[in-house]
């Protein structure tokens, strides 16, 4: 005889009530994951020393651990203020900007005379700073998430905060070459020694200001006057919006002579607008009217000159950079020297020569790791970005309020764009453009607005993977107004 099968528990016997999702915080899974990542830093860090050195300094770790300390403080900020945040982008963005600190600290060694390679201060140089970065960036991360309890009370500055972007974008353009000036591009403040690239705070402020205008205007965006091969195309009038915003950023291109910010800022446009109608017309029309700008940009470049001519410049090296290889094409022609030398599993961390390439430390990090990590490295790299984009598109699908979904989906789009434009760039695929790789470069503006942009995906997926109790309130519910429920969606309860 068999067993008769044991009966299935019911709701009262395991204290959960019947037709409930359970749910659950998942910081311990964060930790570990955190702790993993550290783990791999500190062996990125031993490897360098190893064949720099030839030898592994007692000190190796603890360039690892100092991180390790940060990252813990932001983790237990997180348990304490965003319980339901994804748990996987503390880690995957820890794991990024330990590999960037890394290789800056194997850049300081490749600049330090031999002699002195050992006796160099783990707190020195370029690794040291961006070491000192991270506490401040993480630091103000962390202020963020205590400060803003609810991804929808941004809303009510929107309006502020978009006219903040535009000030921001604005005001290299109109400072003299000598204080914003950086390799021709016009994207800097520089007073004596403190700089600070505003346009990546602005991209925050102006992606708040387009979330919460397009949800207001989504159902007149939204509405078609014409198909044409199976696409409504929008009503004539509706394009005023994306006219300007389009006007501003060939501005951006044309005065601050930057194609990756001008197509940072139209781009995070359209795909927002996207996001909030689901028209693809959308989208049809904003690649139009940017490679257009970008098309008249060049032919005026050419025959004009003027404001034009850094963007033809730009064009002319790509099209081309071997024609001046030991000139103007010389950057980009050691860029991808150091991508091809590299090969498919690269020199091993600390045996590549980033002295040779131009600007390594900040625009070419990516082809300078690649020359020691090779292609499958690159890969696994890209593949922690597409983590970091998934997980806040997951977050965008999952959030209550419209505006959380455009918020998320647009910041998360944002990150992933920029990731294409700087790879686009050093490999030949699209003109260089001057940008930083997130996480990874050396550079303060850069890593606090980044994780900006991180503790606000932290505070949308908590609110979008907060439980909600069966009579469709929140069970903890942050300040700020009820959100918009979705009809039919399961109802969570914290599992005790």
């Amino acid at each position: 005889m068999t067993a008769a099968a044991a009966p299935a528990a019911s709701p009262a016997s395991t204290g959960e009530q019947p037709g409930v999702r359970l749910a659950r915080s998942r910081r311990n899974a964060e930790l570990s994951l955190l702790l993993l990542a550290m783990v791999l830093v500190a062996a990125y860090a031993a490897t360098v020393e190893a064949n720099v050195l030839d030898t592994v300094t007692p000190d190796f770790w603890i360039p690892a651990a100092a991180l390790g300390l940060v990252f813990l403080g932001l983790h237990l900020v997180i348990r304490w203020l965003a319980p339901f945040a994804d748990p996987a982008l503390l880690p995957a963005v820890a794991l990024l900007n330990g590999i960037g600190v890394g290789f800056l600290r194997r850049y300081d060694l490749a600049n330090a005379a031999p002699e002195q390679r050992e006796s160099l201060a783990i707190f020195a140089g370029t690794g040291g700073r961006q070491l000192a970065w991270t506490l401040g960036a993480v630091i103000l991360a962390a202020a963020l998430l205590a400060i803003m309890r609810d991804h929808r009370s941004l809303s009510r500055y929107a309006y502020t905060l978009g006219l903040a972007g535009i000030v921001l974008v604005m005001i290299p353009a109109v400072l003299p070459g000598r204080f914003s000036e950086v390799n021709g591009a016009k994207l800097w403040i520089r007073l004596g020694g403190f700089q600070i690239q505003p346009g990546e705070f602005a991209k925050l402020a102006l992606l708040t200001f387009f979330a919460y205008y397009l949800v207001r205007k989504r159902e007149v965006l939204s509405l078609a006057s014409r198909r044409v091969l199976g696409i409504d195309f929008p009503r004539g009038r509706d394009l005023g919006p994306v006219l300007v915003v389009w006007l501003i950023s060939i501005l951006v291109l044309v005065f601050e002579k930057d194609l990756g910010t001008s197509l940072l800022y139209f781009g995070m446009f359209v795909v927002t607008l996207y996001i909030a109608t689901e028209r693809v017309s959308w989208l049809l029309i904003g690649l139009i009217l940017f490679f257009g700008g970008a098309y008249l940009a060049y032919v005026l470049g050419s025959t004009v000159g003027g404001p034009f001519a850094n963007f033809y410049d730009r064009a002319q090296i790509w099209l081309d950079p071997f024609a001046e290889p030991y000139d103007r094409g010389y950057q980009l022609v050691q860029g991808l020297l150091t991508l091809g030398t590299g090969g498919l599993f690269g020199a091993g961390p600390g045996g590549g020569q980033p002295t040779l390439l131009p600007e390594v430390q900040t625009d070419f990090i990516f082809a300078g790791i690649g020359e020691e990590i090779g292609l499958f490295g690159l890969s696994a790299l890209l593949v922690v970005y597409l983590l970091i984009v998934e997980r806040g598109l997951r977050a965008a699908l999952a959030v209550r309020d419209s505006f959380g979904k455009l918020l998320a989906g647009g910041l998360a789009f944002t990150l992933g764009l920029q990731v294409f434009v700087i790879v686009g760039g050093i490999s030949k695929l699209i003109p260089l453009t001057g940008q930083t790789t997130p996480f990874l470069s050396a550079g303060g503006s850069s890593l606090m607005a980044n994780w900006l942009l991180i503790a606000v995906l932290l505070r949308v997926s908590d609110g979008a993977r907060r439980p909600v109790t069966g009579g469709g309130g929140p069970a903890a519910r942050p300040s700020g107004g009820p959100p918009e429920q979705l009809h039919g969606a399961p109802t969570e309860v914290i599992r005790p």
